[in-house]
């Protein structure tokens, strides 16, 4: 990919592994940046090289330690801007608070717009961003939003697996879109799971829409926390006749002892992306795929022109 002179990227504390390889496929070298903390938590953001007059990228996961890490991205915008860059495009490959994006009983916030609110106050001129929890999410920004999803990087990698006697499965109502077009892609039959949720985090499988008996489930999630819900589907899965499992997700944020859990004898592999950075000692049934080559695709389009349409399109989006 050809070097773009005004771009610059620069990597919060979240993922600078994907910063620097987004970085790479644009040909240019990841920025110079310190951050630091004072004694008494205050975040310290210092650009050490020129931005004026550049369009600067700013990549940074919402992931855990979530509070800490927005914090710092909004001190990294604040400073972009009073160092005049031309544009502060943020890549926000997870966004966090995504799950509160609406009121389900009285007297709650609805966390996702409040913080979309506050990136474009800080100075904000562009988000892009990564398989939403809620695709209507895009419209709590007052500035644009690039909505990728990684669902042709997962079914691409699964095509290479030449699987036979698949069913893609949703966890549930909301996930049925894209376990539809994810069916599409593989050529294959589609299921979902309801359920109903007593808390947080917790789930219950009450019924099984489709037939999953003597198949292989790959269950699609756009992510996997605790991985309680995984593995309640998993075994719902298995009384109802299916074979193992292959479950897949964009995000894997891994909360406590998710990572042990996704050790059921149910699950012969886990798919997540490199959207959120994972701990090197991850379990070898566990296959991360990089969603840099489409992050810095769309970052190109950004600063040259074009249409993110059109990445979508060639991608089978």
């Amino acid at each position: 990919m050809q070097q773009h002179h005004s771009l610059r990227i620069f990597s919060g504390s979240s993922n600078p592994k994907l910063a620097a390889n987004i970085a790479a496929r644009l040909g240019v070298e990841l920025g110079k940046i310190k951050l630091t903390r004072f004694k008494s938590g205050e975040i310290y953001v210092h650009y050490e090289e020129s931005i004026r007059n550049s369009d600067v990228f700013l990549v940074q996961s919402l992931s855990h330690p979530i509070n800490e890490l927005f914090v710092e991205l909004l001190v990294m915008i604040d400073a972009a801007k009073r160092a005049s860059a031309r544009t502060v495009n943020i890549i926000v490959p997870y966004y966090g608070y995504a799950r509160q994006e609406r009121k389900s009983a009285p007297r709650e916030p609805i966390s996702a717009k409040m913080v979309a609110d506050v990136l474009t106050t800080a100075g904000a001129t562009r988000v892009l961003t990564l398989d939403l929890h809620a695709a209507a999410i895009q419209g709590f920004f007052n500035i644009p939003v690039d909505h990728l999803t990684a669902l042709d990087l997962i079914s691409g990698y699964l095509k290479t697996k030449n699987l036979s006697d698949i069913v893609v499965v949703s966890p549930d109502a909301g996930r049925a879109s894209m376990a539809e077009k994810l069916a599409s892609r593989l050529d294959s039959p589609f299921a979902i799971m309801i359920k109903k949720r007593p808390a947080h985090n917790e789930s219950v499988i009450t019924h099984v829409i489709g037939d999953v008996e003597g198949r292989t489930p790959v269950i699609i999630e756009d992510l996997i926390d605790t991985g309680t819900t995984i593995v309640n589907v998993v075994e719902g899965l298995k009384e109802r006749g299916a074979k193992n499992s292959i479950v897949c997700a964009t995000h894997g944020l891994f909360s406590g002892p998710a990572i042990v859990r996704l050790e059921h004898p149910g699950i012969d592999e886990v798919v997540v992306t490199d959207s959120i950075e994972l701990p090197t000692d991850y379990p070898s049934r566990f296959t991360v795929l990089s969603v840099a080559p489409m992050l810095a695709r769309a970052a190109s389009i950004i600063i040259e022109g074009g249409s993110i349409d059109k990445l979508m399109e060639d991608a089978g989006i």
